[in-house]
């Protein structure tokens, strides 16, 4: 207990704790809709970026988070909005920009300063490499963040689930993104310094993914995340000083073990079913190998079913109810015979072969009868 004590004894640790809180509440609760919207890696991109914009002000002597945090804010915003309508996916531009950035910087870094010790803790973390202005910096930025978070929950839940319903409600689906993506940009920055581009992303994802297995609401993952953020930062942090060991990867290991807790206690309690709602039609011939190799319970798309149903609606107009079976491959169709159809006195087999299609007719009611028809009836 006094060894734990006396870690307080050192202002540095003080102020490692005080930011590491604050950037782990941020990048926690950015982390859930950022994962939902199926930009997990975008953290990683981000801090590549974050790495070359610092290696780039620290050659040019500019103050390194100032500098660092209008680039990595316009890398965000390209990421989140351009990367959707250009015709390169979203994961491949992360790659591209994360790639770019880190090579930049690594080739700024070596024709300068070399790879310093400085440099060493933008790559990995360092908690000796906060300096009390930056605490300052990294505190008010925080606290903007989280302020701003909580003010526009609403619009972003509605974002994240599905931005054309929100888009036909009235909510301006740009200019919450553009705001997610600068919120997620600032968390970035902010948790560079503590640990370092290689592990940053560990903040973001680990988390969220450990909430999804054991809540299923959007309020209940977002607080249970952001607890178990600022709980295993914590740990970390403590066992670093302990061990003498990195605080980054301690970090990074601590949310490693909540992870795995949770999915164990997820499989124990069955909080294991998971629905996927899958857009992309490319994935459509997949969803078997999907289920299987993803643990998916269920997979959903709904623009396909609404598209579908218009199809089957178009294609038999006079259809009073159409059901489907057998994957689609089997449509049951109940219509009324009118006679502007042209069917009085054909039998059932004439009917069939003016159709050129394969059609069984199971019933056919008349005058309150209802009959298993055959080839000759009329």
């Amino acid at each position: 207990m006094k060894l734990l004590l006396s870690m307080f004894a050192y202002p540095f640790i003080v102020r490692a704790f005080v930011v590491g809180i604050l950037v782990s509440l941020c990048a926690s609760l950015l982390g859930v809709p950022l994962v939902l919207k199926r930009y997990s890696m975008i953290g990683d991109g981000l801090s590549h970026v974050s790495f070359g914009a610092l290696s780039v002000a620290v050659a040019c002597g500019f103050a390194p988070l100032w500098f660092s945090i209008p680039v990595v804010v316009i890398a965000a915003f390209i990421l989140m909005h351009v990367a959707e309508k250009s015709r390169v996916s979203a994961d491949a531009m992360i790659a591209v920009f994360s790639a770019s950035a880190l090579a930049i910087g690594v080739i700024v870094t070596s024709l300068t300063t070399g790879m310093t010790t400085d440099v060493d803790s933008y790559m990995f973390g360092s908690i000796l490499a906060m300096s009390r202005s930056d605490v300052i910096l990294s505190v008010t930025l925080a606290l903007c963040v989280l302020a701003l978070y909580i003010l526009f929950y609403h619009k972003l839940f509605s974002v994240t689930f599905d931005e054309s319903f929100a888009r036909a409600t009235g909510v301006r689906v740009g200019t919450y993104k553009t705001i997610l993506s600068v919120l997620t940009a600032l968390s970035v920055v902010l948790g560079m310094r503590m640990m370092g581009a290689m592990l940053l992303s560990s903040l973001i994802i680990f988390p969220a993914l450990s909430a999804m297995r054991v809540f299923k609401s959007f309020r209940s993952v977002v607080c249970f995340a952001a607890g178990l953020s600022v709980m295993c930062f914590c740990l970390g942090l403590t066992g670093s000083y302990l061990l003498s060991t990195p605080v980054g990867a301690t970090v990074v290991v601590c949310d490693l073990t909540a992870f795995l807790l949770c999915c164990l206690i997820a499989q124990k309690t069955g909080h294991c079913q998971t629905i996927a709602r899958v857009r992309n039609p490319i994935y459509a011939k997949e969803i078997s190998f999907i289920k299987k190799r993803l643990g998916v319970t269920m997979i959903i798309n709904p623009e396909l079913a609404a598209a579908q149903e218009i199809s089957r609606l178009l294609r038999f107009p006079s259809a009073i109810k159409i059901d489907t079976f057998a994957r689609g491959r089997v449509e049951m169709l109940k219509f009324k015979v009118l006679p502007e159809f042209n069917l009085d006195g054909m039998t059932i087999s004439r009917i069939t072969e003016s159709l050129k299609c394969d059609v069984l007719f199971c019933a056919v009611e008349s005058r309150d009868h209802v009959s298993i028809p055959g080839g000759n009836q009329v």
